[in-house]
């Protein structure tokens, strides 16, 4: 039991960022209730907000992942992959409350990835420092995924994103086929999505490369370190067929 207390402790104190604790740890913002707030975005509280018990919220969380699982079947990976899926849980509730466009990019900076909303130049990476405003005021248009732990239990995030146009997928450990399908189901990026690069991640296949020919509107796809792509050739034949403006290029070799 003390080893997986210490570990857990380390992992929880240390390892993860305080902007993930208070995610975790705070309740969220309820939606505007009168007339003339209901179409502005309830800011965040910041850490230091909310960390003024930082330690003992820390204590709550070391609990809360004590209690839900058991010392002899969790080992590190495990505990990894439980935060990382509560990351990863969509709450529908938060999309009604503040637009797709706000919940996704805060789903996205949970996990590590970066946003660019429209007319901006500079990629937002920090939770804290989202921009408020205004409900539906900013747009995703980019998003960098290098190294995030986005799973596919958070894609519906991405679900009502009108004017997403690049996406990019780089060290993505839980990335996988499944991902790609959806990510290329979704009505609105199969319009809006025209640049889509996708490198080093080891669960990605042939199948979900070859998913993205529904991506209507795309037009640079890169792919690069996928030991999973055993026919490069089909694939890209396929994708070519289905899209004969998409310039490819596969760097697999």
């Amino acid at each position: 039991m003390s080893a997986f207390v210490s570990l857990s402790f380390f992992c929880v104190c240390y390892l993860i960022p305080p902007s993930y604790g208070c995610l975790l740890l705070a309740p969220r913002p309820a939606a505007p209730a009168d007339s003339e707030s209901r179409h502005r975005v309830t800011p965040t509280p910041t850490p230091s907000l909310l960390f003024g018990g930082q330690r003992r919220n820390m204590k709550l969380l070391l609990k809360a992942v004590q209690n839900a699982v058991s010392p002899r079947d969790w080992g590190r990976r495990n505990l990894w992959g439980w935060l990382n899926a509560v990351f990863n849980k969509v709450d529908y509730e938060r999309i009604k409350a503040v637009g797709p466009d706000r919940a996704a990019a805060e789903w996205l900076l949970r996990c590590g990835a970066k946003v660019r909303f429209q007319g901006f130049d500079r990629f937002q990476h920090d939770y804290n420092l989202l921009p408020t405003g205004p409900l539906g005021r900013y747009k995703i248009q980019a998003i960098d995924a290098t190294e995030s732990c986005i799973m596919y239990r958070g894609f519906d995030h991405l679900d009502g994103l009108k004017h997403l146009e690049e996406i990019k997928f780089n060290k993505c450990i839980y990335l996988e086929d499944t991902c790609l399908e959806r990510l290329s189901s979704i009505e609105s990026l199969q319009e809006s999505l025209n640049t889509v690069e996708v490198v080093s991640c080891g669960n990605v296949t042939d199948r979900g490369i070859i998913a993205l020919h529904k991506l209507r509107n795309l037009e640079h796809l890169f792919v690069s370190d996928l030991p999973g792509i055993k026919d490069q050739q089909t694939t890209a034949n396929r994708l070519q067929t289905a899209l004969p403006h998409l310039d490819i290029v596969m760097d697999l070799d």
